[in-house]
């Protein structure tokens, strides 16, 4: 907060300064040996604080958190990957997480465009420790033209609610470096992910969540392994039955105090039916994933994914690069976050 201040006069201000030197009291001397004139207690501050104690206290309150290796939260750290940190009791979190899909085949000559903002609003609380629940809202963004197989459209509309719970089994530290974390996330979805046509879905995601301290306070590894499986019913339409199986890899590196960089990797299978039936698209995605804290409570979180393998099962597309028939070209990921 600015403060505004009357201007003072060079006598008003000697004057100030005469009283302060009078009224400030006399510095108390040590007495040779520790006798009784030593002043044992060491000074404080306005707010009673200790001096030598105030830089252990914020070390504890916070350098902790980004600089020593046991404390980091590993729950955000590795972009499209999530840690296996889960939180304590009583902690709480608001979340904004954009994933940006862009990039399908075009269908015949002319301009193309495929690009869907899926956007999800979050509040996490911890009711216990260990154990993270997790309230979602969904909205998205849509424009496809000249897509193969899909039908041009260009809108935005609420897209579902989800529920996230997460329990935490290991908590890595530099003496035991794995964290392990199985989270569950069922969520109702009023769009189909891929065509953009309105439905009634449910899906179930089954997400298996590793770290490892590579080497303490330095270099972390976060790996994922995720079953979704998702059924429901086009409005109007026929049925819908879908799954999903993904293999995430990330390895960051600690580039700044409070900064995290490395490469990730991920392994995706599109299928028809509910349980892994029919292969249709499998895909091999690489890019950075960036996470920064701008202070103990306030983070972010960037990662691409861009196809770099891939094919589609459709004997129409046999010799085609990239599976594009479930998946993008592109996916960018930006996720911030506020804890309180």
């Amino acid at each position: 907060m600015t403060r505004t201040t009357e201007p003072v006069g060079p006598l008003s201000a000697a004057a100030g300064v005469l009283l302060l030197l009078l009224s400030a009291p006399a510095p108390v001397l040590a007495a040779p040996g520790g006798g009784p004139g030593t002043k044992s207690e060491p000074a404080t501050d306005q707010g009673g604080a200790r001096e030598s104690g105030k830089g252990r206290s914020r070390e504890s309150d916070s350098s902790s958190k980004t600089d020593d290796g046991k404390d980091v939260d590993t729950e955000h750290l590795f972009g499209f990957t999530e840690g296996a940190d889960a939180g304590e009791k009583g902690e709480r979190e608001a979340v904004v997480d954009t994933v940006s899909r862009i990039g399908k085949r075009r269908d015949g000559p002319g301009r193309s465009a495929y690009r869907v903002l899926d956007t999800r609003l979050a509040y996490q609380f911890n009711p216990i420790d260990r154990l993270s629940l997790e309230l979602s809202a969904f909205g998205t963004l849509r424009r496809q033209r000249n897509i193969l197989d899909l039908d041009d459209k260009s809108y935005g509309t609420f897209d579902g609610v989800s529920l996230e719970v997460k329990y935490q089994f290991l908590k890595g530290s530099k003496e035991q470096p794995f964290g392990l974390a199985l989270e569950v996330r069922p969520r109702f979805t009023r769009v189909l992910p891929v065509e953009g046509r309105g439905a009634d879905i449910v899906d179930v995601e089954s997400l298996l969540q590793l770290d490892v301290q590579v080497v303490p306070d330095k270099l972390w590894y976060g790996s994922n392994l995720s079953v979704e499986p998702a059924a429901g019913r086009e409005r109007g339409g026929p049925g819908y039955r879908s799954s999903t199986f993904l293999w995430s890899n990330a390895l960051v590196g600690r580039v700044g105090d409070n900064t995290y960089l490395g490469p990730e990797v991920r392994y995706l299978r599109g299928y028809e039916g509910a349980f892994l039936n029919r292969l249709e698209s499998e895909a091999l995605t690489l890019g950075p994933a960036l996470h920064h804290r701008f202070t103990e409570k306030v983070w972010l979180t960037v990662a691409y994914a861009g196809q770099v393998w891939g094919r589609d099962t459709d004997p129409a597309l046999a010799g085609r690069s990239l599976g594009l028939n479930q998946f993008e070209r592109h996916s960018l990921r930006v996720k911030f976050g506020m804890e309180f």
